[in-house]
């Protein structure tokens, strides 16, 4: 149980941040409400078995046609040869602090459908839906994990050797939550700030365009 009386996930080993917990209704999951994307990762290994947890919660996501058209990189420090392949992969803004988690992952999704070659207009939306259980199990597990879009998707295409017929879709961090102390000043700032969302009546509407929903 948090300090403030709110019950902190059982699977979760690694403390979170309470400043950290979304603004939100109390009983949206607290999966959910204590997910963030940090920058201050620790240097402790991922073990074998939470690594393939996570990537097999991401395995079982609806897809169109149930195509499944994620695919997923990844680069441990424990083969510093990859892990350093991949930390080259991201812009240097993020290699600054990226460079510290032990497990780097690059996403793509499939642009055709496998059983006919017809053009699957839905694989990113799905790999995102894949990529978004890796992260709400990862959080289960006590790990944290951060997308980005700041990475080179040419220079990714060329070093992991992806097909043209794969659409790249994100960098991926996964590790442990480190001191936010070690990440350059205005980072910090960042990382340690009350997260923000906009309000529910300007993302959700009723059946016309900026209709307001009754809810």
């Amino acid at each position: 149980m948090a300090s403030n009386g709110i019950a902190m996930p059982l699977e979760a080993t690694t403390p979170v941040n309470i400043d950290k917990y979304a603004d939100t209704h109390p009983r949206v999951h607290e999966l959910i409400r204590t997910r963030w994307s940090p920058r201050a990762f620790s240097s402790r290994a991922v073990s074998d078995e939470d690594l393939k947890i996570v990537l097999e919660a991401a395995r079982w996501a609806a897809s169109c046609y149930n195509e499944q058209p994620w695919r997923f990189f990844v680069g441990r420090k424990s083969d510093p040869e990859a892990h350093a392949r991949f930390v080259d992969i991201l812009v240097p803004a993020n290699q600054v602090w990226a460079k510290s988690a032990p497990v780097l992952i690059i996403m793509a999704a499939k642009r055709t459908f496998s059983h006919n070659g017809s053009p699957n207009y839905y694989g990113l939306h799905d790999a995102g839906q894949a990529l978004a259980h890796l992260m709400l199990q990862a959080n289960a597990l006590g790990l944290h994990a951060h997308a980005m879009a700041g990475f080179d998707r040419d220079k990714a295409r060329q070093e992991i050797g992806i097909p043209d017929d794969y659409d790249l879709g994100a960098a991926v961090v996964l590790g442990y939550l480190g001191n936010p102390d070690q990440l350059p000043e205005q980072t910090r700032k960042a990382e340690v700030a009350k997260r923000q969302r906009k309000p529910l009546d300007e993302i959700a509407f009723g059946s016309h365009w900026n209709e307001p929903l009754a809810l």
